[in-house]
Parts: C-alpha cells; structure tokens; sequence
C-alpha cells in the first residue's frame, strides 16, 4: 500500500482513540494489529492513543487505517468493517463528546424528531469542528439534511472512482438511530474528494426507514 502523505490537520487523541477501540471490537485485536501493520503504523500496535484532548493524531494515519481495511479485505469486505466500526465508535464514545453529551437527556427525548434530528447533527458537526482540525457544515434542504465535511480524514490522501467514507456514513447512521430513539435513516454519501469533489457530502432523509 502506497504511504499517504501527512496532512497537518489533527484528531484529538481521545476520538482517534475511541474510533482505534471501535475497530479493535469489530476487527479483534489480531486483525487490528494487522491492519496497524498495513498502514504503516506499527507505531501503534500495543500503544494505542492516550485519553486526552491534544490534537496529536494526523488525519493521514486514519485515510491509511480505512485504506488497509480495503488492502486486507477488499472493497467489499472493507466497507462493512468501516461501516460497523464508525457505528461502534459513535456508539462508544463520540455520543458522549461535547454538546452531544445532552441529546441524552429527558428533556432533549420529548423534541419534536426533526428537532432533535436538527440539533443532533449541529452538535455532532460542532464536536468535530471545535475539538479537532475537521470542518463540518450541515444544510437543512427541505425533506432531508446534507452533511459537509471539507477535510474528511477517512479519505485524505486517497483516490477512488466512488465514493468511500464508509466510516463516516457509519458514525451518521448510530448518530441518527441514537437521537431518534432507535430509527433508521438513509444516509448517502453523494460527494468524495478521493473521487475528485470538493468535500465529502451524506444526504439524509428527515423520514425514517423504521
């Protein structure tokens, strides 16, 4: 697998963390360590990140990550393990950051669902732009939401003739089954730029699947 190129734009140490955990469960700690190897961090094998704030992690040691689960076990295989270890770490962590923290409150619980779908995608967007490098913009279009991110680590450095941001997809749909209270949602990633575009954009439908 080609190096990817360091980007200079940061994770904090504890979401690189949570989204390493996520993988470990999904993958087992022997795949892991394998996939640690095919990206080119062996760094990292026993000596995950620690637990704290400081933006340390680059985001290409996460494209490389997403790209070994391809190397490892194609295009197939690594989308499903992306997509579950987006959900996983969403569902282990990130929905404990930041203003995200209240969507779990009774209170938050009562709002209308377009409301709290509303809220809960500014926050999740709010997390990322406040504790790390990643800029994220959210746009309400009527009967669905489009989810931006400008520099999206799960592809920074990679090419692709599709879309390929399986974790992050992966980290929107728990986000959405979460604030919802346990609906699903259809999230379509309609903008890559491993493909070529501009940033990497999801388009979610405000109704439900469930």
């Amino acid at each position: 697998m080609e190096p990817i190129e360091q980007s200079g734009l940061y994770y904090p140490n504890k979401i690189a963390r949570i989204y390493l955990e996520a993988m470990e469960e999904v993958l087992g700690k022997n795949s892991l360590v394998d996939a640690f190897r095919v990206a080119g961090l062996t760094e990292l094998i026993d000596h995950l990140p620690p637990s704290n704030l400081n933006k340390e992690f680059d985001f290409a040691s996460y494209a490389a990550l997403n790209a070994a689960l391809d190397e490892i076990y194609g295009p197939r295989g690594g989308r499903g393990l992306a997509l579950r270890s987006g959900q996983v770490a969403f569902d282990h962590g990130l929905k404990n950051f930041g203003a995200l923290a209240g969507a779990g409150h009774a209170a938050f619980r009562v709002l209308p669902l377009e409301t709290r779908l509303s809220m809960g995608l500014a926050a999740l967007a709010g997390v990322f732009n406040h504790f790390s490098d990643q800029h994220t913009t959210v746009d309400d279009v009527g009967d669905a939401y489009d989810y931006h991110i400008h520099n999206c680590a799960v592809c920074w450095g990679r090419t692709s003739d599709r879309p390929i941001c399986y974790a992050a997809v992966g980290v929107l749909q728990d986000g959405l089954r979460w604030l919802s209270g346990g609906r699903e949602f259809r999230v379509e990633q309609t903008l890559c730029k491993a493909a070529g575009d501009d940033k990497c954009s999801f388009h979610i439908q405000k109704e439900s699947l469930s």
